[in-house]
């Protein structure tokens, strides 16, 4: 998804041939995922954690160049902004132990990315939304200087009749016109990949459809947003609106955005997500290969498709459909909604709630989803990342009528007994996961999110000084019990 392009400026003719490649990369598509066979294979998980680095003060500090000259880690890469870096978990099978394998790779990756970042002056804080950024930390100046972030904003700039504009309601409102994408880069996320056979792919993303609002409310680490108190999950709109490409009248006429949660149930499978990718969405970054992907497919190859994964890595819908060329190719789900840090075991607690929720929910989404309409699994979405654990969500109900609205802290118990039972029947060993879902469940208990911890431990700091010194203060403590490997609800707010 973050493939390198050698510059920043394109010509109409070149857009017209990449989109015409596009095409032939669908008609290769649509043969290879029937081919019998194809991405058939265990199901694996990997993960992709963003970070910030902060200079001393907790401010941002845009030298993400410099702290990747200090490593040569192939794990740890740039990200849009230059105070964002990522680090890479290398995938692992879904049976055995998962996650202690994924607490390893992200802590040794961690570890690479703060030793680079201490050679260059630098610390690295994983935050859903760095709540110490101002306004003059963005800009175009803020965006990462490689040809592929340059040409990204540039061509979702072109797109709009007038600057991006963000409008935020919590208990403080934020209003913020931007000529650039840079605001995306305060939002970072933990991003976790599902590999699915073709078969299942449907099934199993509608499951994660319905999945998503539930964890969601209970994972939330982004409240606050130059210097405003805004949604639980502020990173989810702040990231909707920052990178909607859409004109006015485009927006009028109910074109989809880029970032989103999507229309409707899916039926078709993966095929049809890529093909609303190419219809739906202007081409930016037409760089063309040499591959002629439908000669590939009818030899009996696997062909790179490496124009369909350049387009489609500049749409993100909270949840993306994947197609990996590599190992005879795959077909993955990347579930890209919830937001990085607190700590590495919330981190890892979330994710193993997510995926088993979506395991769990993946045997009887064929009876659920007659039951709920597409339209309330959207906004358990949006009230999940606004209200947090105070969110009320509708949920499918067996009963007549259906979905129910039912308050999220009443629905998550049955919630989290269900995706711990089904990880375990999917070949996860119990010591795996019964330490992360004991986590949770004193999390739900508590009710202290990271959300909540920022903006009660700000509360009590501001009450003694500027807002802006309490908001460092605040992150310096952060940092401090992140570090510690503390789950986020045992952390003391003083």
């Amino acid at each position: 998804m973050g493939t390198a392009i050698p510059r920043e400026t394109f010509t109409a003719l070149e857009h017209e041939r990449f989109s015409a490649r596009l095409v032939d990369s669908l008609s290769a598509l649509t043969p290879l995922l029937a081919r019998p066979g194809f991405g058939v294979g265990p199901r694996s998980v990997g993960a992709e954690l963003e970070l910030d680095l902060v200079d001393a003060a907790g401010r941002p500090f845009p030298i993400n160049h410099r702290v990747l000259g200090c490593t040569a880690d192939p794990r740890v890469v740039p990200e849009l902004d230059r105070f964002n870096l990522e680090c890479n978990a290398r995938p692992t099978l879904l049976t055995g132990r998962p996650f202690q394998w994924l607490a390893s790779e992200l802590q040794s990756a961690l570890a690479e990315a703060r030793r680079a970042a201490v050679a260059a002056g630098a610390r690295v804080v994983a935050i859903g939304v760095l709540p110490t950024l101002g306004r003059q930390d963005l800009g175009p100046g803020a965006i990462t200087r490689l040809p592929r972030y340059l040409a990204l904003s540039r061509g979702l700039r072109g797109h709009r009749s007038g600057p991006f504009q963000l409008h935020i309601s919590g208990k403080d409102t934020l209003q913020l016109a931007s000529e650039d994408v840079s605001p995306a880069g305060a939002s970072t996320s933990l991003q976790f990949h599902l590999r699915v056979d073709p078969a299942d792919f449907t099934r199993v993303f509608n499951a994660a459809q319905l999945a998503t609002a539930p964890v969601l409310a209970l994972s939330g680490n982004s409240p606050l947003f130059l210097g405003r108190r805004l949604w639980q999950e502020t990173r989810i709109s702040l990231y909707d609106q920052c990178m909607d490409d859409r004109s006015e009248e485009e927006q009028a006429s109910g074109r989809p955005a880029r970032v989103g949660f999507g229309q409707r149930w899916l039926s078709g499978g993966a095929l049809d997500l890529f093909t609303e990718s190419v219809t739906l969405h202007p081409t930016i970054l037409p760089v063309l290969s040499d591959e002629l992907p439908l000669e590939v497919v009818r030899s009996g190859g696997v062909p790179q498709l490496q124009e369909l994964l350049l387009h489609h890595g500049t749409v993100y819908p909270w949840n993306r459909a994947v197609y990996d060329p590599h190992e005879a190719g795959h077909l993955r789900i990347e579930l890209r909604a919830l937001p990085a840090g607190p700590s590495l075991v919330d981190m890892l607690a979330n994710g193993a709630f997510l995926l088993g929720l979506v395991l769990a929910l993946e045997h009887d989404v064929g009876a659920l989803l007659p039951r709920m309409d597409f339209q309330s699994a959207r906004g358990n979405f949006f009230a999940a990342a606004h209200d947090g654990l105070e969110a009320t969500l509708r949920w499918p109900s067996v009963d007549a009528p259906s979905p129910r609205l039912v308050p999220v802290r009443q629905l998550l118990p049955g919630l989290l007994r269900q995706a711990r039972t089904a990880l375990v029947a999917a070949g996860v060993a119990s010591e795996d996961v019964d330490g992360l879902f004991d986590l949770l469940s004193e999390r739900l208990d508590t009710g202290h999110t990271g959300a909540l911890w920022q903006l009660e431990t700000l509360a009590r700091l501001e009450v003694r000084q500027p807002r802006e010194d309490a908001l460092a203060q605040m992150l310096e403590r952060y940092m401090e019990y992140s570090a510690s490997g503390a789950p986020v609800h045992t952390w003391p707010v003083h």
